[in-house]
């Protein structure tokens, strides 16, 4: 017995000795390629993206470099689960050592540490993009009888879990709540509740504006400028909302044929709702989200500040999905827009920097375009609703060719030799399928010559056949007990003949 258990065990070490060896387990961390959730990308060479060389790089390295300031302030780098990740900080110190000033060395800059990827959502070939502006309005510091409509501030009950109720800035997405007492929480006042006076005469108005409407495109914006009756103004910015996810006011009008869909515009539908007061009531309060904001320090010169706390640069911005990207982050953006008109077909090639967000940008492939202030500005970005091609552009570091090299590949498949002394054996696998209950009995075995004759009589004590369930090795159920009715008294009679034959 000894001497066959050797046996076994020297074979088994002959026939393993050509494998390779074993990675160790657990196996080592390795650099896995670049992953975006949801998205699908290709690397590109620099001759493949149309009008790459036309563009002014110029404006964009600017806007990089402006991004580079609030990069390099951070404290609490992005989270590790975005792509990127902190790898602009390589090309944002590479930037900070060079004084570039014109177009030429700008793309120089952009092709020595970056790699082009096209990026879009799973499945689709193109992303989407939307324009945004700031808007300039009037209002006043008190309420008249023309100026009467609230601008408010972030309430001091609004409370977001996992946040401080004076934190500096709060998320645009995921529940907000308001105390009441000390412990019980509440979902926040949704639109309506706070147009019906909610939470007025608290003080916190920073100015009042002539209409609900241009309050409604000032929240859609994020930011504004207000015009005060003395000259000056007043600059606000998003500071937090009540919760209520985003509902486009256009869509709702799409969706009710009041305007067609390739007729939609903000233009479009400031007109109807100054045409339509009440029906313009009930439209605002389809979408039940609202936004307060923060007064801001800013002059007439200075540009609106984005979600990453840097100037927007009109033309060169782009707000985008902050679950998904790190602010900084280049994008070449490629397509038609209608710039001249609404039916014109504007080519719109330029490299653009992520620098802003917003609840209603949400994909991979997904920028709202900053185009500036005033109305220019914002009939321009309303007619935007066009699908693009982008273009992400991913530091050197992350080359996602040369990491998807290191990728590990499976363990060898074991030898013919191996596999035979540790076969698999299925008893189902030659068996074929039972239209009823999935499995085929057995076949019927074949009669043996010396007993054909006692074949041909039936058996009188033959077992009588067996399930399919038996037969396919699984084990039946067995029988039910009888429901015998116990014997009264039996138990008692018992015992008093055993005391009286011991006694």
């Amino acid at each position: 017995m000894a001497a066959r258990k050797a046996h076994t065990l020297a074979t088994l070490r002959s026939a393993r000795s050509h494998l390779p060896t074993v990675r160790p387990i657990p196996y080592p961390r390795l650099e896995w390629p670049l992953e975006i959730s949801g998205s699908q990308y290709a690397p590109l060479a620099w001759t493949d993206i149309a009008g790459w060389r036309e563009d002014d790089h110029l404006l964009a390295y600017k806007a990089f470099r402006t991004s580079c300031g609030s990069i390099a302030a951070q404290r609490n780098p992005p989270a590790e689960s975005k792509a990127l990740g902190t790898s602009l900080r390589e090309p944002c110190r590479a930037a900070k050592a060079l004084d570039i000033s014109d177009g030429v060395k700008a793309r120089a800059f952009f092709e020595a540490h970056f790699l082009p990827l096209q990026i879009s959502r799973l499945g689709e070939d193109a992303g989407f993009v939307t324009g945004y502006y700031e808007p300039i309005i009037e209002g006043s510091r008190t309420q008249t009888d023309v100026y009467n409509i609230p601008v408010y501030r972030r309430p001091s009950n609004l409370f977001v879990r996992g946040f401080r109720q004076d934190a500096p800035s709060l998320p645009n997405k995921g529940q907000v709540f308001r105390k009441i007492g000390r412990r019980k929480l509440v979902p926040y006042y949704d639109r309506a509740e706070i147009e019906d006076g909610a939470i007025a005469g608290r003080g916190l108005e920073i100015c009042w504006l002539k209409s609900q409407t241009d309050l409604l495109f000032t929240q859609i914006q994020g930011s504004a400028r207000v015009r005060l009756e003395d000259g000056s103004t007043v600059r606000i910015n998003y500071d937090a909302y009540n919760g209520y996810s985003y509902t486009a006011v256009g869509r709702v009008l799409i969706d009710r044929g009041i305007i067609p869909k390739e007729q939609m515009s903000m233009q479009k539908i400031r007109e109807w709702m100054d045409q339509n007061p009440d029906g313009a009531k009930e439209l605002r309060r389809q979408n039940r989200s609202y936004v307060f904001f923060r007064e801001v320090d800013l002059s007439d010169k200075d540009e609106a500040v984005g979600a990453q706390g840097v100037p927007l640069t009109p033309g060169r911005s782009i707000a985008v999905d902050k679950s998904l990207h790190v602010y900084g982050t280049p994008f070449f953006i490629e397509g038609e827009l209608p710039i001249e008109s609404e039916q014109s077909k504007t080519p719109f090639r330029r490299l653009m920097v992520a620098q802003d967000t917003g609840s209603a940008i949400t994909g991979p492939a997904r920028a709202d375009i900053y185009y500036g202030a005033g109305a220019d500005a914002g009939r321009v970005s309303g007619r935007f609703r066009h699908n693009m091609r982008f273009v992400m552009l991913v530091p050197k570091s992350l080359d996602p060719v040369d990491r998807g090299r290191k990728m590990p590949l499976p363990d060898p498949r074991p030898s013919a030799k191996i596999a035979r002394l540790f076969s698999q054996v299925d008893p189902l696998k030659d068996q074929q399928k039972d239209p009823k209950n999935g499995v085929k009995p057995p076949d019927a075995a074949v009669p043996n010559p010396k007993n054909a004759a006692s074949a041909t009589e039936p058996a009188k004590n033959a077992t009588p056949p067996q399930p399919p369930q038996a037969v396919a090795g699984k084990v039946p159920l067995p029988e039910a007990r009888p429901n015998v009715e116990p014997s009264r008294g039996g138990h008692h009679r018992r015992r008093v003949n055993y005391y009286r034959r011991s006694r």
